[in-house]
């Protein structure tokens, strides 16, 4: 049951994901910086659900529940790598709705391809970072007794967990880190809003209010979503750790986050719904004749 229930939401992750994705891709009038961001976003949420459920598969399918240690290091990198360039990329998503609606006017100068592509950049540079630091001081660490991680992943509250060497200089690493990835990203974020609130407040039409807020609404939705869960997750001590509801609360950012994103971003914008109609409708007729 629960091969089929994981399986079930791997697969609609990854194709509400792609039809995002081909969305861009084939419709030129989605070639704007705001479908630049989320076509990244969705490649992003298919490889950042693609670290955890395939591995999870298949132990529930063959019973094999173990992991190698370089499986765990590779695992548990990517997972971080992927985490932290989403906490950047949402604020650059935010930083693009912050210009197109406090300035529109120059809009297209100011977010043009360059800076649109070095976002991108930053946002993976900088989670490549601060998944290196956190990867190379967990696997410094000496392990004993069983070696049983109480999750479904390589994770580092429970790999902490695990340690019998001393982890106050990870639990120090790891709060700055959160101090420097998770808040300052989600401040940036927090900023990019407050103008943009202020900005439609300010608006004198409610139909122009209604329209401003409705192409900001659906990412308001993914950042609350993905920081809750993050921040509960890393930005705490070690002591107050309780598995039963650290492996929910990480369930939320690894799995149902990345299968929401597509049907929250798709279901409110009437343009990636349009382009994915005719997309479909392509290959029906092409597999018609």
């Amino acid at each position: 049951l629960l091969f089929v229930v994981f399986l079930f939401i791997y697969i609609i992750t990854v194709i509400g994901n792609l039809s995002i994705i081909s969305a861009y891709r084939f419709n030129s009038g989605l070639h704007t910086p705001m479908y630049f961001f989320l076509a990244n976003f969705s490649f992003l949420e298919i490889c950042y659900i693609s670290t955890t459920v395939p591995k999870l598969l298949s132990s529930l399918l063959l019973g094999i529940k173990s992991i190698s240690f370089l499986g765990c290091v590779a695992q548990m990198f990517c997972f971080l790598l992927l985490g932290g360039t989403e906490c950047y990329m949402l604020a650059a998503m935010a930083y693009d709705r912050y210009n197109a609606i406090c300035h529109p006017l120059v809009y297209g100068v100011i977010m043009n391809k360059r800076t649109c592509l070095g976002l991108i950049a930053v946002s993976w540079i900088s989670g490549a970072i601060n998944s290196l630091i956190h990867t190379v001081l967990t696997f410094t660490l000496s392990f004993c007794g069983a070696k049983t991680i109480n999750h479904f992943f390589c994770d580092i509250p429970p790999l902490l967990d695990l340690a019998c060497s001393a982890t106050e200089i990870n639990e120090i690493v790891l709060l700055v880190a959160c101090g420097c990835v998770i808040v300052s990203a989600f401040l940036l974020t927090v900023a990019s809003y407050v103008r943009i609130i202020s900005a439609i407040l300010n608006i004198k039409s409610t139909s122009g209010r209604k329209k401003a807020f409705s192409t900001c609404a659906s990412h308001l939705i993914v950042v609350t979503m993905f920081y809750g869960s993050a921040i509960f997750m890393y930005f705490r001590p070690k002591s107050s750790y309780s598995m039963n509801k650290d492996r929910l609360i990480a369930a939320l950012y690894a799995f149902i986050a990345p299968l929401l994103n597509p049907f929250i971003y798709s279901l409110r914008n009437s343009d990636v719904k349009v382009a994915v109609k005719k997309i479909l409708c392509r290959i029906f007729i092409v597999q018609r004749y």
